[in-house]
């Protein structure tokens, strides 16, 4: 049966591939189904185990669960006197102090009511106190009085709540009780907790290996100064930032020309040892894109490869062998609007972290913006917040989708159905784009 599915499938591969545009070209898919394909083809990785002071960044394949109570013990929340709250009931009333409990050094013995023990900030409570008093609301007396021999006084000035200052044992998280769960990402503030549970290493996701290629003859290596008709290759540095941004180990190639020979030894080259390979340009119908020509010629599976996108149409998702290849558009924008929506699901997805898209929320336009035929657009905004706590939405004033400039400002991507107008003042669907 195995045999036969794989027999099957090459067929199906071996008769795209000859219809070529006929097959998947000429039909745009919708974007959410496109999302879906890529979940459906994306595994996951294998975990490791590596040292809590590395963790942050990493997704959690284990569950961190709790060995012991927090707080272990009652402990204070002040520092002032333990007593038994019944004995204030009469304040201002004079207790005998009988012990003292510091953090770390408790005193552990039953107090008897009539009693104090001097207690300091997380400190146990001890046996036989319900109550802390501040130790503002407290007067003890003269030192000079207390060594004369005269036994160790506390006057209580104001009546305590049974209760008060006291965080009782496992108030916070009890034995066996589920701290964080294996899909989560780790976070500096996490690190304390799991750390408290004895963690000294921690079972994360292994790190995707991804391969960055540019295409284009008309591009030039950052360093060098692009002559007539050349840019440099702004896409590479970018796409290496966002994919390390989710948890990457990233590879970055030597540019690759307009020469389809070359190209597919480059390809081979990039996707060799990966889990992804990201190739930008080269995705459109032009003379010299070849991109996909080249993924066919090495026996690529194109699963899609025009989106109903604005920006971002013309975006590929392949396997090779067992690699994801997306193939993004040369245009900046277009190709970090691509990245977000179908390389960084798939990324996060290897790594098992759950719900690993990007989040989303609704707030209030400034402008009108208006949505355009057959594409569904998703438009760079800056996010701010008006006195009554809206989420106001600003677009960004963008020439198009190669106006990298003004996307650097972006803090959100807004959805324009198609063939809609939203009004200023009108609510719109965000996805809140990812910082560090």
């Amino acid at each position: 049966m195995i045999r036969f599915r794989k027999y099957f499938r090459r067929k199906i591969l071996a008769f795209r591939n000859r219809l070529g545009e006929k097959a998947v070209g000429r039909c745009m898919i919708e974007i959410t189904n496109a999302i879906e394909i890529v979940k459906r083809e994306t595994g996951v990785l294998a975990a490791e185990r590596i040292a809590l002071n590395d963790a942050v960044g990493r997704v959690l394949a284990e569950d961190i669960v709790a060995d012991t109570d927090l707080p272990p013990f009652d402990r204070s929340q002040m520092d002032g006197f333990a007593v038994v709250a019944s004995d204030s009931k009469n304040a201002p009333v004079t207790l005998k102090i009988v012990g003292e409990s510091a953090a770390g050094r408790g005193w552990h013995h039953t107090m008897k009511p009539g009693e104090a023990v001097r207690i300091m900030t997380g400190a146990p409570v001890p046996t036989g106190a319900d109550a802390v008093q501040r130790v503002e609301l407290t007067r003890t007396p003269d030192v000079s009085f207390q060594n004369s021999g005269t036994l160790e006084t506390v006057d209580v000035l104001e009546s305590v709540k049974k209760g008060t200052a006291i965080v009782r044992k496992g108030a916070e998280i009890t034995t066996g009780s589920k701290l964080f769960s294996k899909g989560e990402v780790i976070t500096e503030n996490m690190i304390a907790a799991i750390a408290s549970f004895g963690y000294a290493t921690v079972e994360v996701a292994k790190k995707p290996l991804i391969g960055i290629l540019a295409t284009g003859s008309e591009i030039v290596d950052v360093e060098k100064k692009p002559d007539r008709d050349q840019i440099r290759n702004s896409n590479s540095s970018m796409l290496k930032a966002l994919a390390e941004n989710c948890g990457a180990v990233v590879e970055t190639f030597p540019i690759a020309g307009d020469d389809l020979k070359t190209l597919k030894k480059q390809i081979a080259k990039a996707s060799k040892n990966k889990d992804i390979l990201i190739i930008t340009g080269g995705v459109s119908v032009g003379k010299y894109d070849l991109t996909k020509t080249a993924l066919k010629d090495l026996g690529a599976e194109i699963f899609f490869e025009r989106v109903r996108l604005k920006p971002g149409k013309p975006t590929v998702f392949a396997k090779l062998g067992k690699v994801l290849v997306f193939g993004l558009p040369g245009n900046p924008v277009s190709a970090a609007t691509s990245f977000y929506l179908f390389v960084n699901p798939a990324i996060r997805q290897m790594q098992r972290v759950v719900n690993g898209s990007l989040r989303s929320g609704v707030g209030v336009l400034s402008d009108t913006v208006r949505g355009i035929k057959v594409r569904d657009s998703y438009l760079p905004c800056e996010i701010s917040f008006s006195s009554d706590g809206r989420v106001l939405l600003r677009p960004l004033k963008s020439t198009g989708s190669s106006d990298f400039i003004a996307f650097a400002r972006a803090d959100c991507l807004v959805f324009v159905p198609r063939e809609t107008i939203i009004e200023k003042g009108s609510p719109a669907q965000f996805l809140i784009l990812p910082t560090r």
